[in-house]
């Protein structure tokens, strides 16, 4: 879902110049975040982003460049700041299954407790004949 116009009026005053130091001027902002929302929200892979975005490289690089020089924090606090101003904080939980432990009994561990360290086994009767 791309950003609304009223989505962007907040979000455009806390996004860096458009001009790098280096090289030439920087591909849309509001077009490398629905870029990157595309991709959070699809969960698709980094390298097949719809040709709308283009190249996925600088929509990482960019992604990347934020969460360094700190953009991305930035923008989410005065955002979160905004909404708890204005009253209307919702909250959100995102969830990724990479990092969520299971309980080892979810994992089909035994139920019962340990083994018993007594238990007797019982010898084969020998090697199977074949």
């Amino acid at each position: 879902m791309p950003l609304s116009d009223a989505q962007w009026t907040r979000i455009e005053p806390l996004l860096p110049n458009r001009t790098p130091k280096r090289g030439g001027r920087w591909r849309d902002h509001r077009q490398v975040i629905n870029a990157i929302a595309f991709k959070f929200q699809t969960g698709t892979q980094w390298v097949h982003p719809p040709a709308k975005y283009g190249n996925w490289r600088g929509v990482y690089n960019r992604l990347r460049m934020w969460v360094i020089d700190g953009t991305w924090e930035r923008v989410f606090t005065v955002l979160m700041a905004q909404a708890d101003a204005d009253e209307n904080l919702n909250g959100a939980v995102s969830v990724d299954s990479t990092i969520v432990r299971a309980h080892q009994h979810a994992t089909g561990a035994r139920k019962k407790g340990p083994w018993s360290a007594s238990r007797t086994t019982t010898p084969s009767a020998g090697p199977v004949a074949g």
